[in-house]
């Protein structure tokens, strides 16, 4: 019998692993591991420096590692690959135009609006750190 390792989580590099992780948290309704939650204001934030977890329905979990550094992609353009993005589903046109107000609130920024295409409309954003994710309806 053959034996299959589970993906059991995507992992963003980030240079603010707390900053990142409130924005994936606010987009998609995310919740944080056990132990991984803000601390008080005003207290140190020794896992925010490091390593954490957020944890979704079915399973999903997205998973973020502090860097000192990041050179974010240059997409479309290839001096600096995309090398992995996010894609997520919405159900409606509606769903999709509210989902790209509530990350261009959260931070993200505009790659490329592809909302007019009839057979996949979708926006490709960046997140903080500059990880593309595709937001589509689906």
């Amino acid at each position: 019998m053959t034996t299959y390792p589970r993906l059991a989580q995507v992992v963003l590099d980030s240079t603010d692993c707390r900053r990142l992780a409130e924005f994936y948290r606010g987009l998609l309704g995310l919740a944080y591991r056990p132990g991984d939650e803000p601390p008080p204001e005003g207290q140190p934030d020794p896992r925010g420096e490091d390593w954490l977890v957020l944890r979704g329905d079915g399973g999903l979990e997205l998973a973020f590692q502090q860097e000192p550094e990041l050179r974010p992609t240059t997409w479309p353009s290839h001096e600096v690959p995309m090398q992995a993005h996010l894609d997520t589903v919405v159900g409606t046109v509606e769903e999709l135009a509210e989902v790209h107000g509530r990350a261009l609130s959260l931070g993200a920024r505009e790659l490329m609006d592809r909302t007019d295409d009839p057979d996949e409309p979708l926006w490709v954003l960046a997140d903080p750190d500059g990880h593309p994710f595709c937001v589509m309806v689906g």
